[in-house]
């Protein structure tokens, strides 16, 4: 079956892609490069040892997806392209409501009109800040940001655009913090903007990239005093999304339902700089600060419903900052820059 990569050239679509061809599908890339590198479908050539078909272009252009689906036979959808950085949604929220909500309509007319299913990539933003510190899938939904409200209001817009027995299925993946790279070194995350996230920051203050970064507060009532939360390598959760399409392809029209991707095992802060200094011995540069308003003391997935589909993750906290490592050294959008300061090697 062709599968239709929506992102394709991002972080999370790309190792997907991989993870799509190693199931036996037949996946194509559409991309308009806004925040993805365009060496990735090179990149993805060559791990796969095939051709990965790349079509450039916005999918909120209904035309243009329209005869992509047609023209390469497309059998279904992962949907990957959304804007994701969570302050630059409360900044300019229209631009997320735009894309992540009114372009996915656009996507499921699209999907509706080729009988075409969905697999739609959601994210734990839509929990915001839960008064649990296990998130199951029925817990409470509050976001507390314009990009974790669009991420539900997809949800919901695709839950009911089922319900009303459309010819249309689907399911959504809340996913919690994604890290780690391939284990070749060849394929990871190239972001277009600063990241956000602890590991690559840990990555890039390590490599020189930037300065030392801050640990926001010591004193949470945790084993160690600081924040804990649920890290799921990048090739664990592209083996979910396929493991959610082999599902979804066995369900009727109509049907719908959510999954949680996480590990269920929560790190903290200063177990995964401990983890990242171990496995690549190096130092991790880093400095204490206070708290920040609205960031959790804890927060974990609840996994036994995607488990009960046969997926689980593989991959520990060591695997994803070696392998976060071994693709900072290898980057090749970062070929001749200042990778690693030498006084902070172990």
């Amino acid at each position: 079956m062709n599968i239709l990569v929506i992102g394709g050239a991002g972080y999370i679509g790309s190792h997907t892609i991989i993870e799509l061809v190693r199931a036996g599908y037949t996946p194509a890339i559409l991309d308009n490069f806004g925040t993805s590198n365009r060496l990735v479908p090179e990149l993805l050539n060559r791990i796969t040892k095939q051709h990965i078909p790349c079509v450039e272009g916005d999918f909120a252009d209904t035309p243009l997806l329209q005869r992509t689906l047609q023209k390469l036979e497309i059998g279904a959808i992962v949907h990957f392209a959304a804007h994701k950085a969570v302050g630059e949604s409360v900044e300019t929220p229209l631009k997320y409501y735009k894309n992540n909500v009114a372009g996915f309509v656009t996507l499921l007319e699209a999907a509706t009109r080729n009988d075409v299913p969905v697999v739609f990539s959601s994210s734990a933003a839509v929990y915001g800040n839960p008064a649990t510190e296990t998130v199951a899938e029925e817990t409470i939904c509050l976001p507390a940001s314009p990009y974790g409200w669009s991420k539900l209001m997809d949800e919901v817009i695709l839950r009911d655009a089922c319900a009303a027995k459309q010819p249309i299925r689907g399911v959504a993946l809340r996913y919690f913090n994604v890290v780690g790279a391939h284990d070749s070194g060849m394929l990871g995350e190239m972001p277009a903007l600063p990241p956000q996230n602890l590991l690559p920051i840990i990555v890039e203050a390590v490599a020189g990239l930037r300065d030392p970064l801050t640990i926001y507060g010591d004193d949470y009532d945790t084993p160690d005093g600081t924040c804990l939360r649920d890290y799921v390598h990048v090739v664990d959760l592209a083996k979910a999304h396929v493991v959610a399409l082999d599902h979804l392809l066995k369900q009727p029209r109509g049907y719908y339902d959510v999954f949680n991707v996480g590990t269920g095992k929560p790190t903290s802060v200063k177990e995964l700089i401990a983890a990242f200094e171990r496995v690549n011995k190096v130092s991790v540069p880093f400095v204490m600060g206070t708290r920040r308003a609205g960031d959790p003391q804890a927060t974990s997935a609840r996994v036994d419903k995607i488990k009960a589909l046969g997926w689980q993750a593989e991959k520990n906290i060591e695997d994803a900052c070696r392998d976060a490592w071994n693709w900072q050294l290898k980057r090749p959008d970062l070929q001749g820059a200042n990778r690693h300061s030498p006084s902070r090697k172990k």
